[in-house]
């Protein structure tokens, strides 16, 4: 049971679980309104070519993300897998109009190895069908980039987010991006399982596996040159 009394908060139950399990409000209940209209609650919803899902997770936005390059590649197949036409030429044309379809807005993704992996496995299914092998060719994957120059799926997205972040740490102090950077979101708590991964910790990461500093981002042309992934 909760009561309002001026200006706080009072919980009241008969036992102590009970005013505890009160202490946190069922999401299902709440409703949010517009003017008199009702807002649907969505576990997911697309806004600007990302899909935003309610619990944080991108395993859906990296799905679509995957879906969209492949409808690219289709549509440019005649182009990728014609056998007249060179690997390396395939190769570019390919990071030229599939591949930015496949990372857009990967730069924001707090990735885990799952994720990256997935979009990995898509990738390089897309190249084997461009050199014209499958994988009972038993041809590496190393190799298959090498023809095509292709860079590793992994190093392509650490570029694209650390990219980001130097952008991001450029900015002044009162730009709206740099505010969310620092955002701290309180009264929230921790749900079951391991902990969630935040874009934060990837960059702490990045930073650490390059040998960077955050310093480092305020020369701009210093700081692409370190970041840079050919292909």
């Amino acid at each position: 049971m909760v009561y309002v009394i001026a200006d706080d908060i009072v919980l009241i139950d008969e036992t102590r679980d009970r005013v505890n399990a009160s202490d946190v409000l069922d999401e299902a209940d709440v409703e949010v309104r517009l003017a008199t209209q009702i807002i649907p609650k969505k576990e997911s919803f697309k806004y600007l070519g990302f899909v935003i899902q309610g619990s944080g997770d991108i395993k859906d936005d990296v799905t679509h993300r995957i879906g969209v390059a492949w409808t690219k590649w289709r549509l440019v197949s005649g182009v990728l897998c014609d056998k007249k036409i060179l690997p390396r030429l395939k190769g570019k044309f390919y990071r030229v109009v599939v591949r930015p379809a496949l990372l857009y807005g990967a730069e924001c993704w707090p990735v885990k190895n799952a994720h990256v992996q997935k979009i990995y496995v898509a990738e390089m299914s897309m190249l084997r069908w461009m050199c014209g092998h499958t994988r009972s060719d038993k041809i590496r994957n190393e190799a298959i980039r090498e023809k095509v120059g292709v860079a590793s799926m992994v190093d392509k997205l650490r570029e694209a987010r650390l990219r980001w972040f130097g952008h991001v740490k450029r900015r002044c102090a009162d730009a709206p991006v740099k505010r969310c950077e620092g955002l701290v979101v309180e009264g929230t708590r921790r749900g079951r399982g391991r902990p969630k991964k935040y874009w934060r910790e990837v960059i702490r990461q990045d930073l650490a596996q390059l040998h960077l500093t955050e310093d480092m981002t305020l020369d701009k042309k210093e700081w692409r040159s370190r970041i840079r992934v050919e292909g």
